[in-house]
C-alpha cells in the first residue's frame, strides 16, 4: 500500500563545499514531488551574508540540518530522505550517528559516509580562516568538471563561498553503529560504482565506511563531480526514485 508519505517523501538536499541551496535549483525544477516536502538548505559557513561564517563548525552544520528536519516535521514515525553531495558528507554523517531514527533513506551524490576520526584536511593551516574555491585548473585536478559548460563554471565561480577552516580541520567523531543500518544509496558519478565498491572493500580511507553499510544500493550516473548541473534531470529522477522506495 502506497501512503502519501511514500508518494511525497520529505527530501532534504545538502550540497558540498563552497555551495549553498542555490546549487540544487535545476534539480528542484525536475523533482516530481510535493514541494512542501522537499527543501534545499545552505549549511552554516556557506551563507555569504553571515559575518561569522568563517568560524562555523561541523557541529554547527549538523545542528542546522537537524533544525531543518524539525521544521519539516521529521520524526521517527515520518523520517526523511537526506541527499548529501560531496563535502556535505561530514555533517550528514554526524546526523546519521546522532539521529539515525530520523533518516528513512540516505542518498550520497558522488560522495559517501565518513569514518570516525576522519577530517577533510586536518593539516589546513590554523592561521587561515577559510578555503576559497580554487582556480578552475587546480579544481579540475581535484574533481572532475565533466559536463560543465562555460556558463555553469562562471556561475560556480561567482557564487561560491569560501569553506570555513574549522569545518575542514575538525575530525568527525562517531559512536553509534545504528548509522550503518540506515538504507543507503550511492549515486556514483565521477567514479564508477564498481570501482567505489572495490576501494571500499580494500579499506581505502575515503570509502572504507561504505563496506560497513548493511543496506546498500548503488546507481551509476556517469558525469563529473557536480551532477546537479551536468545532469540535473537524471539526478532528480534518481533522487525521486530512491526517496520513494519502501525497501
Amino acid at each position: 500500500m502506497t501512503t502519501s508519505t511514500d508518494k511525497f517523501p520529505t527530501i532534504i538536499l545538502i550540497a558540498g563545499h563552497w555551495l549553498g541551496a542555490w546549487a540544487w535549483d535545476e534539480v528542484l525544477e525536475h523533482l516530481a514531488t510535493d514541494h512542501s516536502r522537499v527543501t534545499a538548505m545552505t549549511l552554516p559557513g556557506l551563507d555569504g551574508d553571515d559575518p561569522n561564517r568563517a568560524s562555523r563548525t561541523l557541529d554547527d552544520q549538523a545542528e542546522a540540518v537537524l533544525e531543518v528536519m524539525t521544521q519539516l516535521g521529521v520524526s521517527e514515525e515520518q523520517p526523511a530522505t537526506l541527499v548529501a553531495h560531496s563535502g556535505a558528507n561530514a555533517p550528514v554523517s554526524l546526523i546519521l550517528d546522532r539521529h539515525p531514527e530520523l533518516v528513512r533513506r540516505m542518498v550520497w551524490v558522488d560522495s559517501g559516509p565518513v569514518a570516525t576520526g576522519s577530517a577533510f584536511d586536518p593539516n589546513f593551516p590554523v592561521e587561515l580562516e577559510e578555503l576559497p574555491l580554487p582556480p578552475l585548473d587546480v579544481l579540475a585536478n581535484q574533481a572532475s568538471l565533466e559536463g560543465l559548460g562555460a556558463e555553469v563554471l562562471e556561475r560556480f565561480q561567482a557564487r561560491a563561498v569560501p569553506e570555513p577552516g574549522p569545518v575542514l580541520r575538525q575530525p568527525v567523531k562517531l559512536t553509534n553503529d545504528a548509522r550503518r543500518k540506515v538504507r543507503t544509496t550511492l549515486v556514483c558519478c565521477s567514479i564508477p560504482s564498481k570501482q567505489v565498491l572495490e576501494l571500499a572493500h580494500a579499506g581505502h580511507a575515503m570509502f572504507a565506511e561504505v563496506a560497513h553499510l548493511e543496506h546498500l544500493d548503488v546507481l551509476d550516473l556517469p558525469t563529473g563531480h557536480w551532477p546537479m548541473w551536468s545532469r540535473p534531470r537524471e539526478l532528480a529522477r534518481a533522487i525521486q526514485s530512491e526517496a520513494s522506495r519502501t525497501s
